[in-house]
């Protein structure tokens, strides 16, 4: 089986992946790093100098890939991913792959968010507010793919072995 980790950056897709995948004794893929792997280059710099066109195409082409090439693996993908080529429904069409949204507030988001400089789609805001502004205005528009998830869960005020074992539960 592959679970496949959907939800907005920092919610918790590849720190609960990860824990999921050892406890299952499952593989590990951070898509992003997938990617940043093979062109060789980080997220940020591809966004700078090749563009988000550009980045969505290799993004789901290597999402495809992985897709194909894997068994058993836990798959976090990048907060934009579930958003473009009908992504979602086209795992939820397979067999073997269970979609996992990763729900978390905006204001655990924001927090965790405040002092990040490398994400390519927040690096230019300066305050706390407007990151905020921006995550709530985001997760309006990307809520509708998220929601597609064959799995939801809400991890506002969850421990990592308390979203663990939710998952498992759902899926088990």
């Amino acid at each position: 089986m592959i679970l496949v980790f959907l939800g907005y950056m920092a919610s918790g897709k590849s720190t609960v992946g990860k824990h999921v995948a050892e406890i299952l004794n499952y593989s590990f893929i951070d898509l992003d790093t997938y990617i940043e792997e093979i062109e060789k280059m980080k997220v940020k710099d591809i966004f700078e100098t090749k563009g988000e066109i550009y980045f969505r195409k290799i993004e789901h082409t290597y999402l495809k890939d992985i897709i194909n090439e894997q068994k058993n693996c836990v798959l976090s993908l990048g907060g934009g991913t579930p958003c473009f080529y009908d992504s979602v429904d086209w795992l939820n069409t397979i067999n073997n792959v269970k979609t996992i949204y990763l729900k978390a507030s905006i204001d655990v988001i924001t927090n965790r968010l405040v002092n990040d400089t490398i994400r390519p789609l927040i690096s230019h805001l300066k305050s706390k507010e407007e990151i905020k502004e921006f995550i709530a205005k985001h997760l309006f528009e990307r809520s509708f793919f998220y929601n597609k998830a064959q799995i939801k869960l809400n991890t506002t005020n969850l421990s990592i072995k308390e979203i663990s074992e939710k998952i498992l539960l759902e899926l088990f």
